[in-house]
């Protein structure tokens, strides 16, 4: 589970409602009909932007947003460095009784494919097509609360022009303005929120994801191939350590490691 991402939203609508309650009433606030404009507006402007399919799968993307777990690029590196050394003394073949014991797929597959002798221009460009598709996924999921936060701060403008103009045709009661041009306003507030709490935020962070999933990803297709090529494991380590942040990086072999 992301911490940062449920208190951030905690955090930010806390706030918004601090500062309602500080000033008002949080029922002033609650318009059905400007709900039903912004909320259902945008849900149904998307469904315009994107197949209906595509909808559907963006939004179980989001999950990624609140609960995201892979495996620790120093575990990757290791783990790597280990079959390096088995494939070095046994042969590829022996990693073969490694692989049910990888929980990510993509790991499992890369070492599956040198098991079973694919050469490693083939076996990169395997990976390679995952990591491209996987990266197409992730940009759709990211460019879905970017359009999010593009079409609701929209909605909310029509729903104040609707409500300026009923609040226009009856100009005859002055004391109606005040409250009437409050609820015009309530779609603009609605829509505000929900792009800048919500969309831009999460379209951020699922970018973010997307980076670090990828990075992950990469060095392992570069483990892999290392493997494939015979690499000596202390190549193998030095080529996963250019992945890694200095004071992450592994000196098993007794060189010098980069501070």
């Amino acid at each position: 589970m992301d911490l940062s991402t449920l208190i951030g939203l905690a955090g930010a609508f806390g706030v918004v409602l601090w500062g309602i309650l500080m000033g008002s009433s949080i029922t002033i606030f609650i318009d059905i009909p400007s709900v039903l404009i912004t909320c259902g507006g945008t849900v149904f402007a998307l469904m315009i932007s994107y197949r209906f399919s595509d909808f559907i799968n963006t939004i179980k993307v989001t999950k990624q947003a609140f609960f995201f777990s892979t495996m620790s690029m120093k575990d990757i590196s290791s783990q790597l460095v280990e079959m390096s050394i088995q494939a070095r003394k046994e042969g590829l073949l022996a990693l073969e009784q490694l692989t049910s014991g990888i929980s990510d797929p993509f790991f499992q597959k890369g070492i599956q494919l040198v098991v079973d002798g694919h050469e490693a221009d083939e076996v990169e460009n395997i990976l390679g097509a995952e990591i491209d598709a996987m990266n197409d996924r992730h940009k759709m999921g990211s460019d879905f609360f970017m359009s999010f936060a593009t079409f609701a701060p929209a909605m909310g403008l029509i729903g104040t022009l609707i409500g300026l103009v009923q609040m226009l045709q009856n100009m005859s009661d002055p004391s109606s303005i005040g409250p009437a041009m409050a609820v015009a306003l309530i779609t603009t507030f609605y829509g505000a929120i929900m792009a800048n709490i919500m969309g831009v935020p999460v379209a951020a962070k699922l970018s973010l994801r997307a980076k670090e999933e990828t990075l992950a990803r990469e060095m392992i297709l570069a483990g892999v191939l290392a493997i494939s090529s015979g690499d000596n494991p202390r190549v193998v380590e030095q080529k996963l350590n250019s992945y890694l942040p200095p004071k992450m990086r592994s000196d098993r072999f007794g060189g010098s490691e980069e501070k």
